[in-house]
């Protein structure tokens, strides 16, 4: 319903509250079942004291609705209504003046309702339309899995609202029987469950410098789920892949406008047959046990594990087999390293996640007494499962610190490290991972013009007191 902002005056002389039977009506008047029986809902109230005025944030069908719920107060004094907005709907309008963004095609979710969800939720919000939010660094503590509504968000365009019962995934080009499945037949075939790190392709950009361009992530852009779905590989086998086949294209529901392009685009990215077929690929339904939540894909999203997030395509309704590279936005121009080496402009495909690890314990700035210190973290690998994680306090040697559970192959690894501290004083604390690929963090990671992949050793500072 439309929202309004409602102040109400009156003189001294004719403050209601001065007789108690008028003050007790008015009450009654404001209360939440009498307020719904007018149509109308009250969100916030408030009196300036001693001015006699009194604010109102209100809902209602209409203004004439309002107007005529708040008649008594009209009778008291004076009574101004304005049209209202809420600070989220502002943002994702893009100004106090300016209508919501429409978008093309499909229907989409109000970005006001998503963003507040956000929100409320506790994330971080870098843009407010498309919706982008991080996941706050001390939230990554805690169990295997990230409760689904701190997930990190990382959207192109408006998230579509799709329609579950009338959803089809269609596979089609270079296969042996063209399929057209709905969900729940989806539903109804073998599944499976995988524990997977997303993170996202431009996770740490803020620390590169010189600056670059996007969106202004941090560290919480990533984050871990339970999958469940059906394994994409048995889509494959069920349409019957032909030798001639090359790449797998994958498409979402999701589309708009960017630039260098003619026209609306949809949100595509591909993966060669073979990488398609070994990658362990889940055609996924289900996130922690739940249908999967629109802003994640609903109702069917690709997840790439050990891939950065742009390979694990949301809403996904089409999938062709073609005997030609991809060349779309999303594969050629943007989730791509341009590295400046030797004078020259090199380019390399965005893939496997780099590997890396995060204190999430201390925070920073954190106050601790002198005695043993916790150093708490996480790490991942895109390569292979994490082989170790190496703390250096203070820029002293690198000590190795235990791995919390078992090693796992898709997913974060949990690791700790205690150090005592007698004096007060700063500590500066960093951590580096080396998966067992043998890869290890650098010192700092190459800067390329779009800021993907930043894995550079991660630093936090304390205070012992």
């Amino acid at each position: 319903m439309p929202l309004f902002v409602v102040r109400h005056n009156h003189s001294g002389e004719r403050c209601p509250a001065q007789d108690p039977y008028m003050g007790a009506m008015l009450l009654n008047h404001l209360s939440r079942p009498n307020v719904r029986r007018h149509g109308v809902e009250i969100l916030g109230e408030a009196v300036v004291q001693g001015e006699h005025t009194m604010f109102l944030i209100a809902e209602a069908t209409d203004e004439a609705r309002l107007r005529e719920f708040l008649q008594p107060f009209q009778m008291a004094g004076s009574l101004d209504v304005y049209p209202a907005s809420t600070c989220a709907r502002v943002v994702a309008s893009g100004g106090c003046s300016a209508p919501l963004p429409l978008s093309d095609g499909l229907p989409a979710l109000d970005p006001e309702e998503v963003c507040q969800h956000a929100i409320d939720a506790g994330l971080v919000v870098h843009r407010a339309h498309p919706l982008n939010c991080e996941t706050p660094l001390p939230e990554l503590v805690g169990g295997v899995f990230m409760p689904t509504a701190r997930f990190y968000v990382r959207n192109n365009f408006p998230i579509p609202n799709l329609d579950a019962s009338r959803f089809r995934l269609s596979v089609t080009g270079l296969v042996e029987r063209p399929l057209s499945v709905s969900l729940r037949e989806l539903q109804n075939m073998r599944s499976q469950a995988e524990v997977v790190t997303l993170e996202c392709a431009g996770n740490g950009r803020t620390l590169f410098d010189p600056p670059v361009p996007g969106e202004r992530w941090q560290h919480g852009a990533v984050s871990t789920a339970e999958w469940s779905g059906v394994a994409l590989s048995e889509i494959l086998d069920r349409a019957g892949v032909r030798s001639s086949a090359r790449e797998v294209r994958f498409r979402g529901a999701d589309g708009g406008v960017v630039d260098n392009t003619h026209g609306p685009i949809r949100f595509e990215r591909s993966l060669t047959v073979d990488q398609a077929r070994h990658s362990d690929a889940i055609l996924a339904y289900a996130m922690n046990g739940e249908p999967l939540p629109i802003q994640h894909g609903f109702p069917l999203r690709l997840v790439v594990p050990g891939w950065y997030g742009v390979a694990s395509v949301k809403w996904l309704t089409e999938i062709e087999l073609t005997d030609q590279p991809f060349e779309g936005h999303y594969q050629t121009e943007k989730y791509v390293y341009y590295f400046t080496r030797n004078g020259k402009e090199t380019r390399e495909p965005v893939t496997l996640q780099r590997v890396r690890a995060l204190i999430t314990e201390p925070a920073p700035g954190q106050e601790a007494g002198p005695g043993e210190l916790v150093v708490r973290g996480l790490a991942w690998s895109g390569a292979a499962p994490i082989a170790k994680v190496e703390v250096s306090v203070n820029e002293g040697d690198w000590r190795e610190a235990r791995l919390v559970g078992e090693r796992k192959r898709h997913s974060w690894q949990w690791w700790e490290l205690i150090a005592r501290f007698d004096s007060p004083g700063e500590v500066t604390l960093r951590a580096r991972a080396t998966d067992m690929a043998g890869r290890t963090q650098p010192e700092r990671a190459e800067w390329n013009k779009l800021g993907y992949g930043n894995n550079s050793i991660h630093e936090v500072t304390a205070r012992i007191v």
